[in-house]
């Protein structure tokens, strides 16, 4: 099965890179940044060693990182919360972007997201898939959600990316949600800044749809014959 997985990755991938038209990003979330003078086990220079905490003890505020990878020039876009890791967090990072970035892509007519299988992404979670058709009939653009096989989330390329994040930012004091943000927005991937924003939504788990709702859903959904839960593309409604 992940032969299969993976073998359906690597097809969607070169058949979205091949077409001008088409975007190919990958997406996930960053484990929780716990906010305070912890130490990160990372290396920093300076006059004087950093001082921080050995033992994260009564941790008050978190602050959950997501990010947007266009794995073809390397632009990346990161969305933070100090709330809950939602699929309505997830969706709202992709709307943010797509709207901050449209510009930039005029002739995309069909995004490829690469992604794992996390409980708020995966094929089955239907808050998720919701949003997206929502997403898909506002835009007016095709969306193909390509997943990796369970327990290889490492392939997704978003992940490097998470790894020089962490590099440049331990070794300092994220001692507040700004210093956080603020150190993320100077991380330098490919060149390039990230474009960050931090949402104030409050939100909501557990939030899953009617009987009624998943079906008319999954009429929207086109899953993949073989692989129904790791290859879904979403196409606009179309209005008389």
């Amino acid at each position: 099965m992940t032969d299969t997985i993976f073998e359906n990755v690597w097809s969607a991938n070169a058949e979205a890179d091949a077409d001008p038209n088409t975007l190919r990003v990958s997406i996930d979330t960053k484990a929780v940044v716990n906010i305070g003078p912890y130490c990160r086990r990372g290396k920093s220079r300076g006059l004087t060693p950093v001082d921080a905490v050995d033992h994260e003890m009564d941790v008050k505020t978190k602050l959950v990182p997501g990010g947007i990878l266009d794995v073809k020039t390397g632009m990346s876009f990161l969305f933070f919360t100090d709330n809950a890791k939602t699929s309505d967090f997830i969706v709202d990072g992709i709307v943010y972007w797509w709207i901050s970035m449209s510009s930039i892509y005029t002739s995309v007519k069909k995004i490829v997201i690469n992604l794992d299988n996390g409980p708020e992404c995966n094929g089955k979670r239907t808050q998720f898939l919701q949003r997206l058709v929502e997403f898909v009939d506002v835009f007016k653009i095709i969306v193909r959600l390509v997943y990796y096989p369970p327990y290889h989330s490492k392939y997704n390329k978003i992940e490097h990316y998470w790894g020089g994040l962490e590099r440049s930012w331990n070794g300092y004091l994220l001692e507040s949600i700004d210093e956080a943000i603020n150190r993320a927005a100077n991380f330098v991937w490919k060149g390039m800044h990230p474009s960050v924003v931090l949402f104030d939504t409050i939100y909501k788990k557990g939030v899953t749809l009617t009987i009624e709702e998943r079906v008319d859903l999954e009429n929207r959904l086109i899953r993949s014959e073989n692989l129904p839960l790791y290859d879904i593309t979403i196409t606009p409604l179309m209005v008389n």
